[in-house]
């Protein structure tokens, strides 16, 4: 929608936060250096112009792809870090065709690992005292059978969990996820909540079961 998509965007956010609720920005950015700086000053930072800074987005955390490697990430870490703000790399995601490159083998581990791998070595730059960091991974309520490798992988780090409802992830297999304890994991719902004749009762559904099995 351009321009007014974006306004409607900020709008949304404003009313999240006059809610109490986080914002997390979930457009998988990812690119060379000099363009993932720009991009992490759209999402929690500002951009300096001859007439002043402009704000960003302002969002509490952010999706990132991961793909180009840790020198474009380190724009993305460093603007979350300066910002109090969490980020989420792509580690194994919930479409069908996340099989196609994320489960490669390679020599000693599938990629899906390597990523989870480079997560954790840069999971220390947004610890909280808690003893998790806001370094977090994206990984798919589709294959729960992952989730069990990639805590051991990524102990520090808070999952974000999409793929449960409309694409077939159930909540009741994520336990895994939350053996770090009840804050390892957020849950990402939308089509399932929105799609529901009561989207307050969907939601609460989901709330009671994901409650449930993060202390099983």
């Amino acid at each position: 929608m351009g321009a007014p998509g974006w306004r409607a965007l900020e709008e949304v956010c404003a009313a999240a936060r006059d809610a109490g609720l986080l914002v997390v920005a979930d457009g998988k950015r990812g690119d060379v250096p000099v363009t993932a700086a720009a991009y992490a000053q759209a999402l929690v930072g500002e951009t300096q112009t001859p007439w002043g800074p402009v704000s960003g987005l302002g969002a509490d955390a952010f999706t990132a792809n991961p793909l180009l490697g840790r020198d474009a990430l380190e724009p993305l870490l460093a603007a979350a870090a300066e910002a109090g703000a969490g980020m989420f790399a792509l580690v194994r995601t919930s479409n069908p065709g996340a099989a196609d490159l994320q489960d490669l083998p390679a020599p000693d581990a599938p990629l899906h690992e390597r990523l989870a791998a480079i997560v954790d070595e840069l999971s220390p730059r947004l610890l909280g005292d808690c003893g998790l960091s806001g370094m977090g991974a994206v990984v798919g309520a589709t294959e729960p059978q992952h989730f069990a490798r990639m805590r051991e992988l990524m102990p520090r780090s808070i999952f974000l969990i999409p793929g449960v409802g409309a694409q077939g992830g159930k909540p009741e297999l994520l336990g895994a996820a939350f053996a770090a304890g009840r804050a390892g994991g957020l849950v990402a719902a939308s089509r399932g909540i929105a799609a529901d004749p009561d989207p307050a009762a969907a939601a609460e559904r989901l709330r009671a079961v994901v409650w449930e099995i993060s202390t099983a």
